[in-house]
């Protein structure tokens, strides 16, 4: 019998780490859905209000990636912007030729609209998942530190694509799946980016820009549009600003 190295042991031993932490965070986004265990139906004004709740947590998110990209790299932050508009324009050019679209029970408009905010999202967790790979290559720390912060940080994001799945008639255990799934690129991506810290670093900006480009014109594009078709515009802003400052002292609490 044949035993491997201690060395290889070791290293067998990180890889292993950094993809049960990648698989943690992702699923800390299901948790997100469990407030709609208490709450199974909206009113249209209500749905309005998820709309705009979503808004808020989504463009807060949006900020904390500009933030950690302007740090990294402004100009491959700007580009990645630019790259991930141009994803999102693509994307729902090709969902809108889509003969028929279809996500559990949802009507074909909201199927449509639920599939560009997954995609947004997922597209979104690439980012994450490198930054938490990434930070394995330093000191263990900081991995913990950012695995947590990602972890408790995807709450609030799963709780934004419940609120976009649920009033639309998603079963909440459902909406919860799909949450998690948009994270599964965490794990994708976290082992890869460990393996090569020095060969993903200089794109994580890149990948951070088209994560915000996307998300920034999902907000203003899909989100505040419907969330001001059944509540009056000055409740939607109220909200919107309240769930952006929530998640910012959210995060601004958990860094700290």
């Amino acid at each position: 019998m044949v035993r491997a190295a201690p060395g290889v042991t070791v290293f067998r031993m990180a890889m292993a780490t950094v993809l049960v932490a990648a698989i943690l965070t992702a699923l800390a986004t299901g948790l997100g859905a469990l407030p709609f265990l208490f709450v199974r139906r909206l009113s249209p004004y209500w749905v309005s209000i998820a709309n705009a709740t979503a808004g808020g947590l989504m463009f807060a998110a949006t900020h904390s990636l500009v933030a950690e990209g302007v740090l990294l790299s402004p100009a491959r932050l700007v580009a990645g912007m630019l790259l991930g508009l141009g994803g999102i324009l693509a994307g729902r050019t090709l969902v809108g030729k889509r003969q028929h679209a279809a996500i559990a029970d949802l009507s074909e408009l909201d199927a449509r609209k639920a599939l560009l905010f997954i995609g947004v999202m997922t597209a979104h967790s690439f980012a994450e998942g490198v930054g938490v790979g990434v930070s394995f290559g330093g000191s263990d720390e900081l991995a913990i530190f950012i695995t947590a912060a990602i972890a408790v940080h995807n709450i609030p994001e799963g709780l934004a694509i419940s609120l976009m799945l649920v009033p639309r008639g998603m079963p909440v255990w459902q909406a919860a799946l799909w949450s998690i799934f948009t994270s599964l690129p965490q794990p994708l991506m976290a082992v890869p980016s460990y393996l090569a810290v020095t060969a993903f670093a200089p794109f994580l900006p890149i990948g951070l820009g088209i994560a915000a480009g996307a998300m920034v014109w999902m907000v203003f594009a899909e989100l505040i549009p419907d969330a001001n078709k059944d509540a009056p515009a000055s409740v939607v802003g109220v909200t919107v600003t309240l769930a952006f400052a929530g998640m910012v002292a959210f995060q601004y609490l958990l860094l700290k």
